[in-house]
């Protein structure tokens, strides 16, 4: 087995057994329920592998000097790009760090979307800045990746039910592969 998918995988069996931030699922089963979604709707390697790891910046190990994720804003989506740089390209970490701007984004352009969210969403889109200005709008669109990170954002707030059983992580070992070469 690679290095990265080593360190995956080390991650969601490890902090990933935690509880997942107010939800009634841990981080790993939120993680793999929506890399379950994406692979659902029949989404390529690439947003099946943003899906899984988009919010890997939640289980990380603190940086040195780095407080340990309480759940306020701490910029997983950032972090977790970051991260996740050493093995994958844009199409991967762009998704990845968009996801908490396409909520907002949601929250602005969809009226109808606030009520899909989970009341633990709901409060932490206050601590992310809330919804978009028209020029933080503008900003979001103008990525060539926002339509990617919408798609996994809403995969995000599928991957919430306690009732749905995650997909095991062995079954998205070979898109991890196939978008993280040499990895």
């Amino acid at each position: 087995m690679s290095e990265m998918l080593q360190e995956v995988r080390a991650l969601l069996d490890g902090p990933g057994g935690r509880q997942y931030l107010g939800e009634q699922v841990s981080v790993a089963v939120h993680m793999l329920q929506a890399a379950g979604l994406a692979r659902a709707a029949g989404a390529a390697d690439h947003l099946v592998v943003a899906a899984l790891l988009h919010d890997v910046g939640h289980i990380l190990p603190p940086a040195p000097g780095e407080a340990p994720d309480t759940g306020a804003d701490d910029r997983h989506d950032a972090r977790g790009a970051g991260w996740l740089s050493r093995w994958f390209g844009p199409e991967v970490t762009e998704p990845v760090r968009l996801h908490v701007a396409a909520k907002r984004y949601l929250c602005t352009v969809d009226p109808r979307y606030l009520t899909v969210l989970s009341e633990a969403s709901v409060e932490s889109l206050r601590r992310q800045g809330g919804p978009m200005s028209p020029a933080e709008i503008a900003g979001f669109e103008g990525s060539p990746h926002h339509g990617a990170a919408v798609a996994v954002r809403r995969w995000d707030d599928e991957a919430k039910d306690p009732d749905r059983p995650a997909p095991d992580f062995s079954q998205f070992a070979a898109a991890l592969r196939a978008v993280a070469p040499g990895a």
